[in-house]
């Protein structure tokens, strides 16, 4: 394809954000608009805003990468994304999240469970968590976009972000959440529609039917990178070896981690609140589990798959042909794909990061603008505004400067980092608030200060990817981990921190309970 048709492709897609976050600037007149779209959108709108927001670019390039490279048990994560992170969110999450946040007429996350237990220091404790780690998260997906638009337009990774990130700021700083969410519907359609045709054309560039490339895949069992066999690879249709390195990499980190982190991701929490009715909640549960389905199911399909297109091709793996994990997907649709496929994908990657990140932008903005400073420093709601724009602003640079300190290999670790956090943080208090009326306002203090510690603790102290990397621990007690004893360096933070969290949520409350009955 042309240059000169990639660059009308790209206008036109600019084109229609500018519109879309214009109709959302023109519609928003309040703080309330600006931060829940006045409770009035459409329910397919925020099912398709839900779904995007949900799946960004380090679903597609990361994870899509890291299912090359070690194979299909990642489709586990596919079933809890759609499962947990739609069926279960909406219905038994959202209808309750929905209706207790009307009635206390909250707009944020932090602004729910702060007023459901009569706290203003859990609301600035929440806001500061999502403030302080939800960065990170917005850089891995920052750098998810910036790397496919670097490999498709060979052009510098520099500039490949300056661009995107200033796209991004532009209609999220302006239409606020009904800006963000109608940009995010018509980039769902985008990466539906792109995520359809790659699996069923992917099939024809093999030149094999479903079972057979599958059967394919299972034979080349013994082509695993001995590197990966260490680790605990058996092969692309298989799960790693029970208690491997990989094992506990793929269970505890991505699949528990993301899948059950989903349910307390404040981005798409808050989206509960944007419609009008339960009734209207529960017609976007098809609409998001079948964008769910496909987006992330494709992609986790054609990742391992890829294998036998780059030994047909290349004569080896994906991870012997391009050695950074987080670059085989872009590499793939660069040179398996027709060109004007790999610009219309290219769409789909930007609107995958652009869904993803105007919604963590957007919360980040709120964060603390609303709940931190708002709190303290009480505004008129046209001010409030403004100081959540200042919010978002910031937000945006801090994300933009972490980006250019992150290693390589990074975009599915560092999402299912920050899933892990605010799990561990968050889903106990956030659980009880809508199923225990016998929680308290300590019980959901403790809960949250312990499963925000104990998670930096093993992040810092136990777990071997990340302790090795910062270093404090090696600097203090001269060694990589605490805990050296397999398989302890291995597991997942959440593994640790989840369960103290719950104990703090379900113990806090009862003692306090008993005490005030005395």
């Amino acid at each position: 394809m042309s240059t000169f048709v990639l660059g009308l492709i790209v206008v036109a897609y600019l084109l229609l954000i500018a519109f879309l976050g214009f109709l959302g600037y023109r519609k928003t007149t309040s703080s309330n608009d600006y931060l829940v779209g006045g409770r009035e959108m459409n329910p397919i709108v925020m099912a398709l805003s839900y779904g995007a927001a949900f799946i960004s670019a380090s679903a597609i390039v990361g994870f899509g990468g890291f299912s090359a490279a070690f194979g299909m048990g990642i489709q586990w994560l596919c079933f809890l994304n759609m499962f947990v992170g739609v069926i279960i969110a909406f219905i038994f999450f959202g209808l309750r999240t929905r209706r207790i946040g009307a009635k206390l007429n909250v707009s944020t996350f932090p602004q729910f469970l702060g007023r459901y237990y009569r706290s203003r220091s859990i609301q600035v404790f929440v806001a500061a968590v999502i403030f302080l780690g939800m960065p990170l998260y917005a850089a891995v997906v920052m750098k998810g976009g910036a790397v496919f638009i670097e490999q498709i337009f060979q052009i510098d990774f520099n500039i490949a972000l300056l661009i995107f990130t200033l796209v991004i700021a532009a209609y999220v700083i302006a239409g606020g959440m009904k800006g963000v969410m109608y940009t995010d519907a018509m980039q769902a359609c985008i990466m539906f529609a792109c995520m359809l045709f790659l699996l069923f054309w992917f099939y024809k560039v093999l030149g094999m039917g479903f079972t057979e490339a599958n059967e394919a895949l299972s034979d080349i069992a013994p082509l695993v990178p001995e590197k990966f066999r260490e680790l605990g690879h058996q092969g692309w249709t298989r799960m790693p070896v029970v208690g491997s390195p990989q094992w506990f990499t793929l269970v505890t980190s991505l699949i528990m981690g993301v899948g059950l982190g989903c349910l307390a991701q404040p981005q798409l929490v808050v989206r509960f609140m944007t419609v009008k009715s339960s009734k209207q909640l529960n017609r976007g549960v098809f609409v998001g589990s079948l964008f769910i389905l496909v987006t992330v199911g494709s992609i986790y399909h054609v990742g391992p798959l890829s294998n036998l297109y780059f030994l047909q091709t290349q004569g080896g793996v994906a991870t012997e042909v391009v050695k950074d994990i987080d670059k085989i997907i872009p590499y793939f649709i660069d040179n398996a794909m027709p060109d004007w496929f790999g610009a219309v994908f290219m769409l789909c990657i930007l609107s995958a990061s652009m869904s993803t990140l105007s919604s963590q932008f957007h919360t980040m903005g709120a964060s603390v603008g609303s709940d931190i400073y708002g709190t303290y420093r009480p505004r008129s709601r046209n001010k409030l505004t403004n100081i959540i724009r200042i919010g978002i602003l910031f937000a945006i640079l801090v994300s933009y400067v972490i980006c250019y300190m992150l290693p390589n290999d990074i975009i599915a670790r560092g999402t299912a980092m920050f899933m892990g956090i605010c799990a561990s943080s968050f889903l106990p208090a956030y659980f009880s608030a809508l199923y225990w009326k016998g929680a308290t306002r300590q019980g959901a203090l403790a809960s949250l200060w312990v499963g925000a510690l104990s998670t930096i603790f093993a992040l810092v102290f136990l777990h071997e990817k990340e302790a090795a990397a910062m270093g404090i621990c090696k600097a203090v007690f001269g060694k990589d981990v605490l805990i050296e004893s397999y398989p302890f360096p291995m597991i997942d933070p959440i593994v640790f921190a989840l369960p103290l969290s719950i104990m703090a949520m379900v113990v806090g409350s009862l003692v306090t309970r008993k005490i005030k009955r005395k």
